[in-house]
């Protein structure tokens, strides 16, 4: 198997703009090549959309409006973590040999129709992701004691990150009284505990180990992948205060990398509300079960960044497909030095955790320097 290599990034700011999907995708691109000196469209074979806006001929659109003409162009959707799945198969065509170099974009707009979980027939008239991190949220609360007081750490914390972030959707920072206090969307999550849907786009370009060179010499490898789907509907958890898929892929990718969890200096982890932050730092392997929030708590009180630098999916918005995309440049960034203001010292290696619908899904992918 080949090697894989990160060679560029681009990133749009994440706002409530009313832009089509094809000119988000669109703009990343254009950060992208425009960070990218060497690049020229006759370099791309492979060109892959990340969205849950999926009612078009995406790939092929965004192919031809770039002046690309790929061997292989196709869109992945998979809720949340289409970014992160649509890197991964993009990796899987460079180390089979199928093609050296892969453009991805992600993309999703304010108003994405994978918000709403109609498909989800166990949820009753639950559809809203809000209910299933509500009984997240009372689980952990039963099983370990976490506190609405953990909760607000968590959601003041990545606001805080997002401030150094220029691309981030929120803009300012919130007390854990404010974050207390927010609206009630439930007995259990309040208003600035949950991520926003948002517009936003990013681009990431992969090439394998001899392509990689003419585009960086800073290159960022991939070398743990893990991937794991349970199930569509979410009743299939075997218990609600921990994230089984999780576990799974990141079990996978730390074996394909040769990594244990104390290795990782810098990670971006999924945190669609609060409480998901606080159990996949444990399931991550990063602090026993029960003490996340004891783990995050710490982070925030010594400013420490080495979970959701850019501020995580609270602070830096949500949209769907380029969500996954975003934590994997950020993390891109993080290993080559070029993080400014939200540089963790001395990061080699990284993990960004995806995931979809209450964990049904995950994916984890370990980066390295």
């Amino acid at each position: 198997m080949r090697k894989v290599a990160l060679t560029g990034f681009g990133l749009t700011e994440f706002n409530k703009d009313d832009i089509a999907i094809d000119s988000l995708m669109l703009s990343a691109v254009k950060s992208l090549f425009d960070s990218a000196p060497n690049l020229s469209q006759k370099d791309v074979d492979v060109v892959l959309t990340s969205t849950n806006d999926n009612s078009k001929y995406l790939s092929s659109i965004v192919s031809e409006i770039s002046g690309i003409r790929p061997k292989i162009s196709h869109s992945v959707e998979s809720l949340c973590n289409s970014g992160a799945n649509s890197v991964i198969s993009a990796f899987s065509y460079i180390a089979s040999g199928l093609a050296d170099v892969a453009l991805v974009v992600g993309a999703e707009r304010f108003d994405s129709p994978g918000l709403v979980l109609e498909w989800d027939k166990s949820r009753g008239q639950y559809k809203h992701p809000i209910y299933w991190s509500s009984m997240f949220t009372k689980s952990h609360v039963r099983k370990y004691g976490t506190t609405k007081e953990d909760l607000a750490i968590v959601s003041a914390k990545n606001h805080n990150h997002a401030l150094d972030n220029p691309c981030a959707y929120f803009k300012k920072t919130y007390s854990i009284d404010e974050i207390m206090n927010s609206k009630n969307l439930t007995d259990d999550i309040r208003l600035l505990d949950c991520s926003m849907p948002c517009s936003g786009s990013a681009a990431i370009l992969l090439a394998s180990e001899e392509a990689m060179k003419k585009f960086t010499d800073s290159p960022v490898w991939i070398t743990g992948i893990g991937q794991k789907t349970l199930s569509a509907g979410f009743t299939k958890n075997e218990e609600l205060a921990s994230m089984e898929s999780t576990i799974d892929a990141a079990t996978m990718a730390y074996k394909m990398a040769k990594k244990e969890p104390g290795d990782i200096d810098v990670a971006e982890v999924h945190d669609a509300f609060s409480i998901c932050e606080i159990i996949e730092v444990e399931d991550l392997g990063f602090v026993r079960k029960g003490k996340g929030n004891e783990f995050v708590r710490t982070l925030y009180e010594t400013n420490d960044r080495r979970i959701n630098p850019r501020g995580g999916l609270i602070g830096a918005g949500h949209p769907l497909g380029a969500t996954g995309m975003a934590q994997i440049v950020e993390i891109g960034q993080q290993l080559q030095g070029k993080a400014g203001k939200r540089q963790v010292s001395q990061a080699r290696v990284g993990l960004v955790q995806n995931m979809s619908a209450a964990a049904t899904s995950s994916s984890i992918l370990i980066l390295e320097s």
